[in-house]
C-alpha cells in the first residue's frame, strides 16, 4: 500500500506558503489531513488520486484553480513553481497560440474562436495577424465557450485592439510582497486596431474559464462588449504550480483578481451572461445581432454587396 501522508503532506505546505487566503489554506489542510487519516487515499495509484484529491482540495471553497494533478510524462525538478518553459511554448506553437479560427463572415462580421490566452510573448504576433484580418469588419464576434485561460498580459493585449484610449482593465493582488499589479491596454500594438466604435459580442458557457473571463468580464464591465451564453466557470485567482512527486504537481492560487470598476470578480459566480442563452446556440445569436447591425450601415455604394450577404445570411 502507498504511503500517501509526505505527498498530502507537500500539499499542504504549499497551500499554507503560497494560497491567497491564509486562513483557508490552514482550513483545506486540516481537511486534507482528516481524509487521509480516514483512509480515503490508501490503496490508490497516482492517477486515481489526483482528481480525488482535487475534489477535496476545491470542497472548502470551490476554488477551482486549486488541484492536485497527474501528468504522464515526469514533472520538472523544481524548489519553486515546477514549470517547462520550452515545453509550454512548443505546445502553444502547435496549438496555433490558442487561435482555433479568425475569419471574416458572411455579411462582414469578424469571427475570433480562441481556445487559450497563450503568454503574450509568444501568442503576440498570432493575435496581430488575427486581429489585422479582422480590422474592417463591420462587427466581431470573440467565441470564448472552450478558452480555458491563461495570460492576463495576452488579455490586455487583445483588449488593446477594442479601445482608442487608454482603459484600466484590471488589478491583479499578490499575497507575496503585499503587491497590486494594474493592467491597462498597451499604448501601443502592432497593426490597425478595431476600435471601440463598432459592436462586439463575447460568446460565454460553463467552459469558460480565469483569463477567457478576465476578457469577458473586464468587457463587459467596460461596457465594451455584450456577453452572450451562459454563465462561465467562476475562477478568478491566477495560479502557480508545484512539484509533489515525479508524477504529480499542484495548482495553488497565490492572487486574485480586482476590477478596478465593480471592485470584485467573477470568483465562484462567474460572469453572467447579458444576453442569457444556451451556450450552444450563442453563435447564432450573436451572429444574428451582428448582421441586423450590418444592415443599419447602408445598402447603397460599395456597402450593397455587403448587405445582400447580410439579407443572405440571415434568411
Amino acid at each position: 500500500m502507498t504511503d500517501r501522508s509526505g505527498h498530502i503532506d507537500e500539499v499542504c505546505h504549499r497551500l499554507k506558503r503560497h494560497y491567497i487566503f491564509p486562513e483557508v489554506a490552514e482550513q483545506i489542510s486540516a481537511f486534507l489531513q482528516g481524509r487521509l487519516a480516514a483512509g480515503a487515499y490508501d490503496g490508490l495509484d497516482d492517477e486515481s488520486l489526483a482528481p480525488l484529491v482535487t475534489t477535496d482540495l476545491q470542497s472548502v471553497n470551490g476554488d477551482k484553480h486549486v488541484r492536485l494533478r497527474y501528468h504522464h510524462d515526469p514533472v520538472p525538478d523544481s524548489d519553486e513553481e515546477a514549470f517547462d518553459l520550452d515545453a509550454y511554448r512548443a505546445e502553444a506553437a502547435l496549438n496555433a497560440f490558442g487561435i482555433a479560427r479568425a475569419e471574416r463572415l458572411a455579411g462582414n462580421v469578424g469571427h475570433l474562436d480562441t481556445r487559450q490566452m497563450h503568454e503574450a510573448a509568444s501568442a503576440g504576433p498570432a493575435i496581430a495577424a488575427a486581429m489585422t484580418l479582422l480590422a474592417k469588419t463591420d462587427a466581431l464576434i470573440i467565441d470564448v465557450r472552450r478558452n480555458g485561460g491563461g495570460d492576463p498580459d495576452t488579455v490586455a493585449l487583445l483588449c488593446t485592439y477594442l479601445f482608442d484610449e487608454e482603459k484600466h482593465l484590471n488589478d491583479i493582488y499578490f499575497r507575496e510582497g503585499d503587491r497590486t499589479k494594474q493592467f491597462w491596454t498597451l499604448p501601443y500594438v502592432p497593426g490597425p486596431k478595431y476600435g471601440e466604435s463598432k459592436p462586439v459580442w463575447v460568446l460565454t458557457g460553463p467552459n469558460t474559464f480565469s483569463g477567457a473571463e478576465d476578457l469577458s468580464y473586464t468587457l463587459q464591465q467596460l461596457d465594451r462588449a455584450k456577453t452572450v451564453g451562459e454563465a462561465t466557470k467562476g475562477g478568478a485567482h491566477p495560479r502557480g504550480q508545484y512539484k509533489i512527486d515525479t508524477h504529480l504537481d499542484v495548482t495553488v492560487s497565490y492572487a486574485r483578481s480586482i476590477n478596478p470598476h465593480s471592485k470584485g470578480n467573477w470568483e465562484g459566480d462567474g460572469v453572467r451572461p447579458d444576453i442569457p442563452v444556451p451556450a450552444d446556440d450563442a453563435f447564432d445569436v450573436a451572429y444574428q445581432l451582428a448582421l441586423e447591425h450590418v444592415l443599419t450601415l447602408g445598402d447603397t455604394g460599395v456597402r450593397r454587396l455587403i448587405a445582400d450577404e447580410a439579407r443572405l445570411a440571415l434568411s
